[in-house]
């Protein structure tokens, strides 16, 4: 059965010379915005946060960063921060604005925040 290869190679050579396609006669240019390179390598790199562990005002250890979430415009608007293991049924996954998570000493402490009141917070399913 020698007609795959053949098959195959009348294939590629038909798609080589074709040439490169384009969906429109002229090229497109891409056009960003300058950014401020040392500025922005300063910034919340949200995989530096995920997997990082959250703590109180108290430092009680109140769960573990699952995710950031972004809103349209790329900014970050939400945490889901996996919290305890709940009767044996895994960990509980809640959502609170991004804003209310600040860096102490090296630390992500939400202020304010206790367990019960993270419990007492509706779960988290992400639509996909």
């Amino acid at each position: 059965m020698r007609l795959m290869p053949v098959f195959a190679a009348t294939v590629t050579l038909g798609l080589l010379a074709a040439g490169p396609g384009h969906a429109q006669d002229k090229p497109q240019k891409l056009e960003l915005d300058r950014i401020d390179v040392v500025h922005v390598s300063h910034g919340d790199r949200a995989s530096k946060i995920i997997g990082e562990a959250v703590y109180n005002d108290a430092h009680q250890q109140l769960g573990k960063v699952d995710d950031v979430i972004m809103r349209g415009d790329g900014k970050p608007d939400v945490v889901v921060l996996s919290v305890g293991d709940f009767v044996g049924g895994g960990a509980k996954l809640v959502a609170f604005p991004y804003k209310a998570l600040t860096l102490y000493q090296g630390e992500l402490l939400l202020s304010g925040a206790s367990q019960d009141a993270l419990k007492a917070l509706p779960a988290f399913k992400y639509a996909s």
